[in-house]
């Protein structure tokens, strides 16, 4: 059970030196179910939590980010381009990791599935293949090129469809609890990478102690955002609500 929406707190705006994303009265409905209502954020850090409980719209309004989905209602622009206007050019700025990367790889074999987008960038054969050496070497994956996607471990897996979005050289990535289905040693695997990318994150979990060291986290809570501010006061907000 959430605190009152009356007792919502924002974070000030005047601290974002850019905006990367920008949601504008944002509402999207399933059906008869008004999954958000009414959403307006602006996000220009570089380390962004969301969270909340399931069913609370979180993962919804992150598909939003990288248009797979158009919001029934309202705007949302990456760096200025509208998802409803041009899909493409925002799916190339911002790169998608599943919970489950079985939703992601597309290809049998490990190096055809990082081959399968570069192709689609029209680079040569040489820019592909350096590319992909360059993020099998930087993850340690090198000795999986070959192999069959589906026999690896559930942590391959989730490395290879990390791995698949970064050789994209996105500007941003978000990530949809990649860490849910995976062991604790996996898992740490998984938040290592995460921490270590270059790019501007953001990233949907319920494993709250990831985020203390993140810019900013957002509360979701039906439909609509309740907290949103430094990791300290918005956890601490979605702990009491919960409780």
């Amino acid at each position: 059970m959430s605190l009152p929406l009356a007792y919502a707190w924002s974070r000030p705006a005047a601290r974002i030196q850019r905006i990367m994303f920008e949601i504008s009265n944002v509402s999207q409905r399933f059906g008869e179910r008004h999954v958000l209502k009414d959403i307006s954020l602006r996000i220009g850090e570089r380390r962004v939590g969301v969270i909340g409980a399931n069913g609370s719209g979180k993962s919804t309004f992150v598909r939003l980010l990288n248009g797979l989905l158009i919001p029934d209602e309202g705007t949302v622009t990456v760096d200025g381009i509208d998802t409803r206007t041009d899909v493409k050019a925002v799916r190339r700025k911002v790169g998608f990791v599943f919970q489950n990367p079985d939703n992601q790889i597309v290809f049998p074999v490990v190096e055809e599935d990082l081959e399968f987008g570069l192709k689609n960038l029209k680079l040569s054969k040489q820019e592909i293949a350096s590319r992909i050496d360059s993020i099998l070497g930087k993850y340690k994956l090198e000795h999986l090129r070959q192999c069959a996607a589906h026999l690896l471990s559930g942590g391959e897996k989730q490395m290879l469809a990390i791995s698949a979005v970064l050789v994209m050289e996105p500007s941003y990535v978000v990530f949809d609890e990649p860490m849910t289905l995976l062991d604790l040693r996996n898992k740490k695997l998984v938040l290592d990478t995460i921490h270590a990318i270059e790019q501007p994150i953001i990233l949907v979990t319920h494993d709250l102690e990831h985020l203390e060291e993140f810019e900013r986290v957002i509360v979701f809570e039906d439909g609509q955002v309740v907290a949103d501010g430094a990791p300290d006061d918005a956890i601490r907000y979605y702990t009491q609500a919960m409780a």
